[in-house]
């Protein structure tokens, strides 16, 4: 199955991390919560503040299968500008881990190169940023092993597709029909 990092910044968009380790806990998906700010509590974007299972100064990164990035801002930023988590989203994707932004967050994957090649999602207004991708509005795509997808009204679909290359179908139905999802 895998064990997934959720790395959170201030800024980040709440909602965008805090569905995907609520869904991935549902899925049975072992899944931590990872600060970069060099403690526990991180201030989101929209004045809620909450605690990580975690600092990423003192996580082994490799035992993981897998990293998540919010997005959010200034939380995309900071994701971008640490190098810790710039180190690990290119190892992974190289490795052929889980590699997975949402939000502005696939500017980060884009601008270092990671989605070159690759089909991709954003918010309205950051394709730019997606350096060598072949955008496109799904509200995810998954291309291999790097999953994008496009904001808050989105983060249940960018959940399941997660959970969809981590486990199987029959897992994602049991999700969806825990959380009474139906698709428009």
């Amino acid at each position: 199955m895998g064990k997934i990092a959720v790395f959170f910044a201030d800024g980040c968009e709440e909602i965008e991390g805090l569905t995907v380790i609520d869904m991935l806990r549902r899925a049975k998906v072992e899944v931590a919560s990872v600060s970069i700010m060099g403690r526990k509590e991180v201030h989101g974007s929209h004045g809620i503040t909450f605690l990580t299972d975690k600092v990423l100064e003192e996580t082994a990164i490799d035992e993981f299968d897998g990293v998540v990035l919010p997005g959010g801002m200034p939380g995309t930023t900071n994701l971008g500008a640490h190098a810790g988590v710039v180190a690990a989203a290119k190892k992974f994707a190289e490795e052929g881990k889980l590699v997975a932004a949402i939000c502005a967050a696939p500017s980060v994957l884009g601008q270092n190169g990671i989605l070159k090649g690759r089909r991709a999602t954003c918010h309205p207004g950051w394709e730019g940023k997606l350096e060598g991708a072949a955008f496109c509005e799904d509200k995810a795509v998954t291309d291999g092993n790097i999953i994008t997808s496009r904001g808050m009204g989105t983060a249940v679909d960018f959940s399941l597709a997660i959970i969809n290359w981590l486990t199987d179908e029959e897992t994602v139905a049991h999700v969806k029909q825990g959380i009474v999802y139906a698709a428009c």
